[in-house]
């Protein structure tokens, strides 16, 4: 790979929109969840709206909102919203080997849109052959507009959807990061990893306080990942 040409340029950023249209939809549907949740807090639409354009993670905002409606003090609720986005570090170290190609400004200008759904689809295309750095960029900003605007869509309009779990709508969330493990799933082989990430955050979930179990399987996974590729 220490040769190959990576680009950046309008049409990587087309690709980057139009790939991600599906995983849009899906991520204005639980970005409605979370407007509506939101009403049903202190929060109003203007600092609901702040929330998910500044911390725009979608994970640490429930968690934070579920924080929120305990009156628990701010840096509590600002340690766990960065320690449940701490796998942005694995997400940023997976990219690196394909972005370090590109200048520090147009990756740290790019790397404010990264988020879960953008990174599955972008590793999955890269996988398959796309050189354009600037694909992430336009992934990342249709999922921003996306979930965005469907989080002040649910905090103005939440009085219509009282319970969002009535109509399936909880499930979105869940459905969405399914469909990337699948887009990036390459042979048997993942199921360790992935198996380990999975058994590893699921106990630590009920045996630890907060939001570890995310952190752990992560790191383990990734971890028995690294050690699967150094014997293969």
């Amino acid at each position: 790979m220490s040769d190959e040409r990576i680009r950046f340029s309008v049409a990587g950023v087309t690709s980057g929109v139009k790939s991600s249209l599906p995983i849009a939809v899906s991520v204005a549907t639980y970005g409605l969840v979370f407007g509506v949740l939101a009403r049903q807090t202190t929060l109003g639409p203007a600092e609901t709206l702040l929330m998910s354009a500044t911390v725009f993670a979608a994970s640490a905002q429930f968690v934070a909102l579920d924080l929120w409606g305990r009156n628990l003090p701010s840096v509590t609720i600002v340690v766990t919203t960065f320690l449940v986005n701490l796998r942005h570090l694995l997400m940023g170290a997976s990219l690196r080997p394909w972005l370090s190609r590109l200048s520090s400004g147009k990756v740290y200008g790019m790397l404010f849109f990264l988020n879960d759904e953008s990174w599955g689809i972008t590793m999955s295309e890269h996988a398959d052959g796309e050189r354009d750095g600037a694909f992430l960029l336009g992934s990342g900003l249709i999922v921003f507009v996306a979930w965005v605007g469907a989080s002040l869509l649910g905090v103005t309009a939440g009085s219509l959807i009282r319970n969002p779990a009535r109509y399936g709508l909880d499930f979105a969330f869940i459905a969405v990061y399914i469909a990337l493990l699948v887009g990036v799933w390459d042979d048997r082989g993942d199921a360790l990893p992935v198996g380990t990430a999975a058994v590893v955050a699921v106990g630590a979930a009920y045996l630890l306080p907060g939001e570890w179990h995310i952190i752990l399987g992560g790191l383990v996974g990734s971890v028995v990942g690294v050690v699967r590729d150094s014997y293969v």
